[in-house]
């Protein structure tokens, strides 16, 4: 948030102002929503990833989620690739992708008049996600303990690189920062290179998931005891606990985990294996998959080598190389990914390992409304990820589009804070909206 001068006066903007209801007041009321979170309301002050994407996950579930973005310095991902383009206007359809389904306003948190507006939507709202540093909100005058205040049912969740707690809460982070520090990014690439960072933004994704439980368990608390309450998600923290057995094999066998390439540190055969015209992933390893596959593959006494005929003889690193992969290698050879998974894939684990454009494209991603088309009206659709969460009586509404900046500012201070057209008009021109 920038740092403008103050805005009107607050006393005369406070005096124009109403009560509303939960989703409005008497004349103007917001969109409703379907879904098992309908009437939930949400305040989304984040930036860029993993805060957005936590408050879309919520609006696609019925949540009615309100994108606060400042009025001249909205969130980045605007200007984002890749882009859509209607005569001189752009569309980002990274933006579009992590904002869906949501109402779109401007307020200017370092007015005074944007601070007070910010206080009296929370006084209306369920929940408050922000991603700043720690630190930012309190000294914009707007923290936890000041919305809390105002609404004691709050629900405040705050995304951050290190958490609000501890000696490190200050550092600026980015999803490579998470990666780094949460040692992830030591445990990923080959065995005789150097560390490779993951290939997608993994600690803001696992920042978002974690985000959305808290979120979640903290709004049931509320609900059941009208207690609001801060739920504090880190991207160090959330990668640290993407790390699978590396802490236990540290405490308890003093093992540090390193970069082991495509094989696992003991799983075998558990690994990426080349075909004819690319890549397979075989996971063959218990023995009940290891004797199909050597049936599968037309070498049945492989399953009865004593040297080989058990899983724990199998894991032992010396004999995979030495006798279990050259066997594999041999039956994908001359195979296509497509003549594998026809062959082995229903009965095995065995997968083609395909690029995003074959992910589009396959049926099976259809199948599951992975791939969906949002419409983002002149601009046309845009064809981005679903929602991986399918549930059967309240599934997941994803076809609103994004919000343009400020598109609904006059609707949501009119409707949840209860503001009239003369105080929603003084705002603007002070320049706080």
């Amino acid at each position: 948030m920038d740092g403008r001068a103050a805005g009107p006066d607050r006393h005369r903007l406070a005096g124009r102002h109403r009560p509303a209801g939960p989703l409005g007041g008497p004349h103007v009321t917001l969109p409703h929503r379907t879904g098992a979170l309908s009437g939930v309301v949400v305040l989304d002050l984040s930036r860029v990833l993993a805060g957005p994407y936590c408050a879309e996950i919520l609006a696609d579930f019925g949540a009615t989620v309100i994108k606060i973005e400042n009025p001249r310095d909205p969130d980045v991902t605007r200007g984002f690739p890749p882009y859509l383009r209607h005569g001189d206007e752009e569309l980002s359809g990274y933006f579009a992708q992590y904002n869906r389904g949501k109402l779109g306003i401007t307020l200017d948190l370092a007015t005074e008049a944007g601070k007070q507006a910010l206080i009296d939507l929370a006084k209306r709202a369920d929940i408050v996600i922000e991603n700043f540093r720690p630190g930012t909100m309190d000294k914009l005058g707007v923290g936890y303990d000041v919305l809390h205040e105002a609404n004691p049912r709050l629900v405040y969740t705050a995304i951050s690189g290190y958490g609000q707690t501890g000696r490190n809460r200050t550092k600026p982070a980015f999803d490579s920062t998470a990666q780094a520090a949460g040692g992830l990014w030591s445990m990923n690439g080959s065995p005789d290179g150097v560390p490779v960072r993951v290939g997608t933004v993994i600690g803001d994704l696992a920042a978002t998931l974690f985000a959305v439980t808290g979120t979640l368990t903290a709004l049931r608390h509320a609900e059941r005891t009208g207690a609001g309450q801060l739920v504090d998600v880190a991207q160090v923290d959330s990668v640290v606990a993407l790390t699978e057995n590396a802490v236990v094999n540290y405490t308890v066998d003093g093992v540090v985990a390193t970069h082991t390439g495509n094989q696992h540190p003991w799983v075998r055969p558990y690994e990426l294996f080349p075909c004819a015209d690319g890549y397979v992933f075989f996971g063959g390893y218990t023995d009940k998959f290891w004797r199909l596959s050597c049936e599968l593959f037309g070498t049945p006494e492989h399953a009865a080598d004593p040297e080989i005929d058990s899983m724990r003889k199998r894991f032992e690193k010396d004999v995979y190389e030495r006798r279990v992969r050259p066997i594999v290698l041999g039956w994908f050879a001359e195979r296509t990914k497509d003549e594998l998974e026809a062959l082995a894939g229903d009965t095995v684990p065995l997968t083609a390992v395909k690029d995003v454009g074959e992910v589009v494209d396959d049926p099976a991603t259809a199948e599951r409304e992975m791939v969906i088309a949002v419409d983002h009206e002149e601009f046309g659709p845009v064809r981005m990820f679903g929602q991986p969460v399918k549930l059967s009586e309240t599934p997941a509404d994803t076809t609103l589009r994004a919000s343009r900046l400020g598109e609904h500012t006059q609707l949501v201070l009119t409707a949840l804070a209860g503001y009239d057209a003369d105080t929603v008009a003084a705002l603007r021109e002070a320049g706080a909206i």
